[in-house]
């Protein structure tokens, strides 16, 4: 005989935890909203977020470096002004150069500031990261010391300059004290571009000095004190221990410092002025392209003509640095 359910009895069966007659497993699934596995999570690939956060890099790389390359690249075949849209010429530019005296004397001055800089700036910073990684009392100093000409403004460390080595400067006026006379830094030729020099490396010691810290950091110790051991001195340590163990970092400071170098300008614009020096004799490529591509009646396709060549001849220099040492390798 089967017991009448009652509203009471069903209610008191529910409050005991037997489920009524009439009561139903909660419905799960993908598509009911309270049947989502608790710990699960939904996500949603978008194959475009990278390029949306890469977006402002490519965006600035474009407008800064990409366009002006390829606008100076098209430029240097048209006989553009600057406020007159230049018509194609073809290789005129190119055949002008060949006749330029100016560009020749640009060319020679670039170059000989490559073979001036460079060897100053792949060597003396090594010995100066050598000099300031031991640890002797006081070195923190001259360490700052050493970096801060790498942070001070090359128009303020140029207008310094230029006041040391004036006629009237300090410089000249301590020779003077030594019955030495005056020396004609700023207005002899060959005299101004060593100054330069001196300015470029002078400027540039500190900023290789801790490329080359860090190289030196990862140079075993035992390798120093086995060659101790053998008796080699600290000459000869240098070039069969240092020198080989940082000589992928002195190609890289060579191959960058040969390309700032021949680029150079604020140096030799300061130290020279707008007109490059005695006759323009000091002028470099750099400042050519400034002199020739600027103002209302500037010929920007010659200009732009002769930024190719920097270009060109900047990338040669880094092939034959990367060429030398893959020789080496061998």
């Amino acid at each position: 005989m089967k017991t009448p359910v009652t509203p009471s009895t069903a209610a008191r069966a529910t409050a005991g935890g037997v489920p009524g007659p009439r009561s139903r497993p909660a419905a799960s699934g993908p598509g009911v909203p309270g049947g989502i596995r608790p710990g699960r999570r939904i996500s949603r690939h978008l194959p475009l977020s990278p390029w949306l956060f890469a977006a402002p890099g490519l965006l600035v790389v474009g407008a800064f470096s990409l366009y002006p390359f390829f606008s100076t690249l098209v430029n240097a075949f048209t006989d553009r002004r600057t406020l007159v849209p230049g018509t194609f010429v073809g290789l005129d530019n190119f055949q002008e150069l060949l006749h330029d005296e100016m560009f020749w004397i640009g060319l020679r001055n670039s170059t000989l500031y490559v073979l001036g800089v460079v060897p100053a700036l792949v060597i003396l910073p090594l010995l100066l990261a050598m000099l300031v990684q031991r640890q002797i009392p006081g070195i923190t100093f001259f360490r700052s010391a050493f970096y801060t000409p790498v942070v001070a403004s090359i128009v303020v460390v140029g207008l310094i300059w230029v006041w040391m080595l004036d006629d009237r400067g300090l410089i000249n006026s301590l020779l003077e004290a030594v019955g030495v006379g005056k020396v004609g830094f700023l207005s002899d030729q060959w005299l101004l571009l060593m100054s330069a020099m001196t300015v470029t490396v002078w400027k540039g010691l500190g900023y290789y000095m801790i490329i080359y810290l860090a190289a030196l950091a990862n140079v075993p110790r035992e390798l120093h004190e086995a060659a101790a051991v053998d008796g080699a001195g600290a000459v000869r340590r240098f070039l069969t221990v240092t020198v080989p163990a940082v000589r992928s970092t002195m190609v890289l400071v060579a191959a960058l410092a040969s390309v700032s170098a021949f680029k150079v300008f604020s140096e030799v614009y300061l130290m020279a002025g707008p007109s490059g020096g005695p006759a323009g004799e000091d002028t470099t490529l750099v400042m050519l392209v400034q002199r020739v591509g600027t103002g209302l009646t500037g010929r920007v396709g010659y200009a732009s003509a002769i930024s190719v060549v920097i270009f060109v001849v900047t990338v040669g220099l880094m092939l034959l640095v990367l060429r030398a040492d893959r020789k080496e390798d061998a």
